[in-house]
């Protein structure tokens, strides 16, 4: 297979003629160049700089310097995918429809207007990744990417509290007892590694690093990005522009979910469509962001109710069911209990694996 050529890339002709003009040709000039490496030596911006290898480093890979070619069976991707499991939302119902939770090794996008629980459903999988493998969990750990300032480390003490008191109250056999002795409020926020991005440049900064985190943390099961839309929605006026850094973003979670395991989530905000016929919300950045993930979950309000819809999935039909968020987390909306400021005992327990099938008192 060819190497990608700088001259063949989708980069604006500007940066085409510095890269070719400082010796880099092909992509596998660049495998060893660091971003401020590439700075100095081609006179390009930061942001420049990661596009670039955002665009072309994934293209000097083993295989395309004439590795082996290494194949997978449609039974081996099959296995894979059993063996990987999913991480449960503490809502039977959402968890059904996405045939258990939230699939591992897949990317998952979460749209959603303000205030109707988008970060709220990521904090509660960044705790739920982590409970122990006899309770049915991963006892994975997260990394939780915040753009916008959202992540409130109060509200996953309480989300964590109640797991740790509902796997307490599941426990049966000295396995599990032995589980919750490290199955505790510390080691779950010990468990989620927090980066705050300012905008766009930090952001795509910080995954460029990310697979090197992820080799040194194999525990990680969950990567979170809350939200994608925000450093790209009000750093970059350019368009086209826009476009290449959100395609080669899109390549880039693709392959770190598949390659290296965890379940990628990004949450997305909500614009309004415009036409003669009637204005609809819909999921910012575009048509072309549509294809990033494997699936969309749109979460929206009927009147008073919030509602988490499926409406892109490779394997499983498109639904929609009902949720709370509450006290103790994202929940099944039989479930009557307080919502999100108030603190009370844990409620709505669900059966085993956190199976997510209430017991209602």
């Amino acid at each position: 297979m060819m190497l990608r050529t700088v001259s063949s890339s989708p980069l604006a002709p500007s940066v085409k003629v510095k890269l070719i003009n400082a010796g880099f040709h092909t992509a596998a000039d660049l495998t060893e160049v660091q971003p401020l490496q590439l700075c100095k030596a081609a006179g390009l911006s930061q942001e420049e700089a990661d596009e670039v290898l955002w665009t072309l480093r994934d293209d000097s890979s083993p295989l395309q310097q004439g590795a082996e070619l290494q194949s997978l069976t449609a039974l081996d991707l099959l296995h894979q995918e059993e063996t990987r499991g999913s991480i449960v939302t503490f809502c039977s119902e959402l968890d059904s429809v996405l045939g258990g939770g939230v699939p591992v090794g897949k990317t998952m996008e979460i749209c959603g207007v303000p205030g109707i629980g988008k970060t709220q459903l990521c904090v509660q999988l960044a705790v739920d990744v982590q409970i122990p493998v006899c309770f049915g969990g991963l006892g994975g750990e997260a990394v939780f990417i915040d753009t916008e300032g959202g992540f409130v480390v109060q509200r996953l003490v309480g989300v964590a509290e109640a797991a740790v008191e509902h796997c307490a109250a599941l426990a049966e056999d000295e396995e599990q007892r032995g589980a919750l002795e490290s199955f505790t409020v510390e080691k779950i926020l010990s468990g989620v590694f927090l980066v705050r991005c300012q905008d766009h440049v930090e952001l795509l900064a910080e995954l460029h690093l990310l697979p090197d985190f992820l080799r040194k943390h194999p525990q990680v099961q969950l990567v979170v990005i809350d939200s994608v839309a925000f450093p790209f929605r009000h750093d970059l006026e350019d368009l086209s522009h826009r476009t290449r850094l959100l395609s080669a973003l899109s390549l880039r979670l693709t392959r770190l979910s598949a390659q290296h395991g965890p379940a990628v989530v990004l949450t997305n905000q909500m614009t309004t469509k415009v036409s003669t016929v009637q204005s609809k919300l819909i999921p910012a950045l575009g048509e072309i962001w549509g294809h990033a993930a494997t699936q969309r979950l749109i979460l929206h309000w009927e009147g008073a109710q919030r509602f988490a819809s499926l409406y892109k999935s490779s394997s499983h039909r498109d639904a929609s069911v009902p949720y709370h968020i509450t006290a103790e987390g994202f929940r099944d909306a039989s479930v009557s209990v307080s919502s999100v400021p108030s603190r009370s005992p844990a409620a709505g327990s669900h059966s085993k694996r956190p199976r997510t099938e209430q017991q209602h008192s």
